[in-house]
């Protein structure tokens, strides 16, 4: 079991699950201030970004989608689940 403890106090539990799958979908957001800045340090704290080039969805080196949509950056928990930073702003 792991819990996640989010900015002002409030905590998500995650639980395993026997014979997890992978979602192949964003299942979790994150709202952030700045995408560049986060990818920074989330990157230095050896998160992988995913890189993507397909035709609706097309990512920097970073792992950062821009201009199409909300700056997000996908990336993959543990268990291979995607999650996301994304601009708050745009949102």
């Amino acid at each position: 079991m792991l819990t996640l403890h989010l900015a002002g106090g409030n905590n998500v539990l995650i639980y395993p699950k026997p014979n997890h799958t992978p979602a192949t979908f964003t299942v979790l957001n994150f709202p952030v201030n700045d995408v560049d800045q986060v990818v920074d340090q989330l990157t230095k704290r050896g998160v992988q970004f995913e890189i993507y080039d397909l035709p609706d969805i097309k990512t920097d080196k970073k792992g950062i989608m821009r201009g199409r949509g909300p700056t997000i950056a996908w990336f993959k928990d543990p268990a291979g689940n995607i999650l996301s930073v994304l601009d708050q702003k745009t949102s």
